[in-house]
């Protein structure tokens, strides 16, 4: 869960740089109280199924999101060439430097601007993702409060894009050779402060938290069992519990913050379907996150990422508004329309590098799904069967496609696909004579 998390919200607070627009292994078993079935049994047959029925469902769902994943992303960037041929950038741009003469004043105006008109084109597709997931059964949010969720999502993107665009623009002025460089300083700056932030300031604004000792003692004490056996400090005041049966069905679990706020939180979804070995696995995959460092390492990988988008986008905004800055009415770089010029850039950047990241992210969570049954081992009776029976739930509960495109896969999965992992926590034995586990003793 923890890639998932990690790039939902590095991607955020990209989205925030491009004004347009996190970590987890969602697993639980399936039948809870069953006893779990033999390793011979468990290898006959597909480690991954779904009934005919369910299949249809999941195919049927998981081909409409990936398409209106791919929809959402082509319409971003046609509708940013849109606001630039039409002049619509201009003229949000004289709406702003006629209203006041204050740089900071009409950064907030230009900023809202194409804020309120990208919101208003995406909505459609928005309003239909929703439906699609409440049609779905993967969710229970009304719309009361989606909307509402929507609405503070404005105001923070508002918020966040303003303080991030004029520093972008302040670099700029003041290097406008080099503002690729010193953006890319700033921007990491802002990603590493947003990650501690988030679960302090940002998460409690969508969901409610709570200590994992307040409701399940029982539980931390049994999660205990997985830390003490990783050799790691995670205290229960860092256990949390979030409320997600209130908007969602899914199961999920995820680590979050560093330093300070590093927290490992497991939703309420989870504890309700999963059995307390399969609790112990998941907690066991997110335990992996922080003693392998995945933070740390995804940031350095994102870190390079940007810095080469930043560059090429310095590069093709220089040559974009030479070749079109007359027709689009955006003279220079310094000018407020060239904020558009620059989200567009970079969307198509983000876009062309995303099976770069979600490529990095799936090699770091099956490493963590690795330790995950590497350090229930000895805890539970049956590891594989563990793993197995929680992957097998987590694919029920998400709908997720048993066979999915391998294209579909390399360019939007950031974990493996659900029936990759359940084969490998069916087979992986590394206690049998003649190998060894990568992350612990035998």
């Amino acid at each position: 869960m923890r890639g998932m998390r990690l790039r939902f919200l590095l991607l955020s607070l990209l989205g925030c740089l491009m004004l347009c627009a996190p970590l987890g292994i969602s697993a639980q078993s399936g039948a809870g109280g069953q006893e779990p079935a033999t390793v011979e049994a468990r290898k006959t047959g597909d480690a991954y199924t779904l009934p005919p029925e369910t299949m249809k469902k999941a195919v049927a769902y998981r081909r409409t999101r990936t398409a209106l994943g791919f929809v959402e992303t082509g319409w971003g960037i046609l509708q940013l060439l849109l606001v630039l041929s039409f002049g619509i950038a201009y003229r949000m741009r004289n709406v702003a430097v006629n209203l006041t003469k204050k740089r900071w004043g009409q950064g907030a105006i230009f900023v809202l601007e194409l804020l309120i008109v990208t919101s208003l084109l995406n909505l459609p597709l928005e309003l239909f993702g929703h439906h699609l997931a409440v049609a779905y059964g993967q969710s229970v949010q009304g719309w009361g409060t989606w909307f509402w969720d929507q609405a503070k999502s404005f105001a923070l993107t508002w918020g966040i894009g303003l303080l991030l665009v004029m520093a972008l623009f302040f670099t700029v002025r003041k290097y406008p050779k080099g503002w690729w460089l010193a953006f890319w300083g700033v921007a990491m700056g802002a990603v590493v402060a947003g990650i501690f932030a988030s679960p302090l300031i940002i998460d409690p604004l969508f969901n409610k938290f709570e200590p994992l000792q307040a409701s399940n003692p029982a539980l931390v004490a049994r999660l205990e069992q997985v830390v003490k056996r990783g050799g790691v400090s995670i205290p229960p005041e860092r256990m949390y519990l979030m409320k997600a049966s209130e908007k969602v069905t899914g199961l999920n679990a995820y680590v979050t913050g560093f330093g300070a706020s590093k927290r490992v939180v497991v939703w309420d979804t989870s504890i309700a379907k999963g059995t307390p070995d399969e609790i112990s696995f998941i907690f066991g995959h997110e335990m992996g996150h922080y003693v392998l460092n995945h933070i740390p390492k995804m940031l350095a990988f994102i870190g390079v990422v940007l810095l080469l988008m930043f560059y090429l986008g310095f590069r093709a905004v220089g040559w974009l508004i030479a070749r079109y800055g007359r027709a689009w009415r955006v003279p220079t770089q310094n000018d407020w329309g060239a904020l558009v010029v620059m989200v567009l850039v970079l969307s198509v950047l983000s876009f062309v590098t995303e099976p770069l990241i979600n490529a990095d992210s799936r090699m770091e969570e099956h490493e963590a799904d690795v330790y995950g049954l590497e350090a229930i081992h000895g805890i539970v009776a049956d590891p594989q069967g563990v793993g197995q029976a929680a992957f097998q739930l987590l694919g029920e509960t998400s709908l997720a496609d048993p066979h999915p495109s391998p294209f579909v896969v390399f360019w939007t999965y950031t974990h493996p696909d659900i029936s990759s992992r359940a084969a490998f926590a069916r087979d992986y034995n590394p206690w049998v004579a003649g190998q060894s586990p990568q992350f612990f003793k035998k």
